[in-house]
């Protein structure tokens, strides 16, 4: 996989909680773009990051009290970007193989490259070698059975990524309509409306499960959407890279390098705008 081979992910840690941390993500009730905030060294990311629950939810009332929308998610594991060895955490241990080497994939892509103050960039990219390296991992040893319920799955996750990005889509566009805040408002509810039926639909044909399955279960709203866009957004641009080097994953790095080396509007235009 060409990742970086070190001293992370060779020990372990239990921190005591469910959840390594709890991210805040915040948007505006007519906007689909999330609020930034900045800290050293990782730049600006589009979430507030807790590591008491208390604290999360506190700073999420807040601002939904200045009128946001927000959304408040337990994260298992994250990357300290090669500065120090990450241990596999407790947290993680309630997964299975496939599971727990995904995660380790996408952590030590961040490790490998990562753009200051472009978190869609990074996550995207992350994705898109996580979901590479699982495929080669189980094809490497023999695994076709558990490989193709892999695809089935990863098929459905996207296929529900695909109904949050045009709900977004289709509500960035009422936003910037002429629209009164009430009209607004009323095409917003009748928007996540419709995605809950979509998504139902879906999931009565797999059975009854579904990705997301947890979001679906609360207030969806204008911060959950934009935390999708900032995982996927870019994903199909870096899935063109890697075809265009052949499948070769060090050829994928010298290209994908090259692009971090271009200014921000420069390098969404390569691989996260069409």
């Amino acid at each position: 996989m060409e990742l970086p081979d070190n001293g992370s992910y060779r020990s372990y840690a239990d921190v005591g909680r469910s959840y390594v941390v709890w991210n805040v993500v915040a948007a505006p009730e007519f906007s689909v773009e999330p609020k930034t905030w900045c800290y050293p060294i990782v730049g600006c990311v589009a979430y507030r990051g807790y590591f008491v629950e208390v604290r999360a939810r506190q700073f999420a009332a807040h601002w939904s009290a200045r009128g946001f929308d927000v959304a408040v998610g337990g994260v298992a594991a994250y990357s300290t970007l090669g500065h120090f060895n990450d241990p596999v955490l407790n947290t993680m241990m309630g997964w299975n193989d496939v599971e727990l080497a995904a995660i380790i994939f996408h952590e030590l892509t961040h490790q490998l490259l990562y753009v200051v103050n472009d978190a869609s960039f990074n996550e995207a990219l992350a994705t898109t070698v996580e979901e590479e390296g699982v495929r080669r991992w189980l094809e490497a040893q023999g695994r076709g059975a558990e490989l193709a319920a892999h695809l089935e799955q990863q098929e459905h996750y996207v296929r529900v990524v695909e109904l949050l990005t045009a709900t977004r889509l289709q509500l960035a566009v009422i936003y910037s309509s002429a629209l009164t805040p009430l009209e607004m408002r009323e095409q917003k509810r009748a928007a996540f409306s419709a995605l809950r039926s979509s998504y139902d639909e879906l999931k009565a044909g797999w059975g009854g499960h579904a990705p997301f399955e947890s979001w679906f279960g609360e207030d969806l709203n204008n911060a959950h959407l934009a935390s999708i866009a900032t995982y996927f957004s870019c994903v199909p641009g870096f899935q063109r890279e890697l075809a265009a080097a052949g499948g070769d994953l060090a050829a994928f790095y010298v290209r994908v390098r090259e692009l971090a080396k271009l200014d921000q509007q420069k390098r969404d235009a390569a691989v996260c705008n069409g």
